[in-house]
């Protein structure tokens, strides 16, 4: 069934929609939002809400897991507000989202569900999860204009960082157990990314509460909230794996025609599994086994 609206979605939906755990899609065009669903439905979410423009559907054999809206995706902060508007309406849930073409990776995916791991992290005193966008890219642009080949798919194995992340209210000292990662090709191609843009992190786990918002880069009203760890030890961390920077890298004329080409010398083929991603550090399974 499509909605007009993500309010009348909410008014119909809302508290089964609480049960969780939920994950909220938008499309901002139409590729791979197919395997974007069934990638998510595949991880375990309860129900997937796909946000989408008239025009973009997901296709033949729609699960009743499924909930279509229409929604303006290019308004200014499109996802943000968005999420914000579930956030109140589907308390205690525990809350995920992305764009079309990126897929969430956490440890032991392949055989273990999403609520399993959240329920695991929710023992652990933890109400929001780390997670890093991983930059991925086909291999042939020539073949595939707009980078998008889940066949012949690479990620950077190597080139991630962080710095420390200042607190304005603190004179800019570091805030505690908090940090911006860089990388990918938004690092590689930095001079096509502004600054405000360039980080890779983004808190998009997260049990809803009333009154929590996400803000504009991809953080949350409540500090504690935007920890990688708790204080006493290591946490369970996932990875949000894109397509999205490879896509607006070929779209943006600025940059198209400066890139010829995303592999060079540390690319490596993904494999589409849990623990390559883990052996490149690029998740961390914490005290889960």
């Amino acid at each position: 069934m499509r909605y007009p609206s993500l309010a009348s979605l909410l008014a119909a939906k809302a508290p089964d929609l609480a049960k969780g755990p939920l994950s909220l899609v938008m499309a901002e065009d139409a590729v791979e939002v197919a395997s974007t669903l069934a990638h998510q439905l595949k991880c375990g979410f309860r129900d997937v809400v796909l946000l989408a423009p008239e025009g973009i559907t997901p296709g033949p054999g729609l699960s009743d897991r499924i909930h279509v809206v229409t929604h303006d995706v290019f308004a200014e902060d499109a996802l943000v507000g968005a999420v914000n508007q579930v956030v109140d309406q589907v308390a205690g849930a525990w809350l995920h989202y992305c764009h079309n073409a990126e897929y969430l990776f956490f440890p032991f995916c392949e055989t273990r569900r999403v609520g399993e791991m959240l329920t695991f992290h929710g023992e652990e005193r933890r109400e929001a999860m780390l997670t890093y966008v991983i930059d991925l890219y086909a291999g042939d642009l020539g073949a595939h204009g707009n980078a998008v080949d889940l066949q012949d798919c690479w990620l950077d194995r190597s080139g991630y960082y962080a710095l420390a992340r200042k607190d304005p209210a603190r004179h800019n000292h570091p805030k505690e157990r908090q940090l911006d990662f860089y990388g990918g090709l938004r690092w590689r191609f930095e001079e096509h990314v502004p600054p405000a843009r360039r980080r890779i992190d983004r808190i998009s786990l997260f049990r809803a509460k009333p009154g929590l918002r996400l803000l504009p880069d991809f953080t949350l009203s409540e500090e504690e909230m935007n920890t990688y760890a708790c204080a006493w030890h290591h946490n369970l961390t996932a990875a949000v794996c894109s397509f999205r920077t490879a896509k607006a890298l070929r779209s943006n004329p600025g940059s198209r025609h400066a890139i010829s080409g995303f592999r060079w010398h540390n690319s490596a083929p993904f494999r589409w599994e849990s623990q390559q991603l883990m052996d490149l550090g690029l998740m961390e399974p914490g005290q889960w086994f």
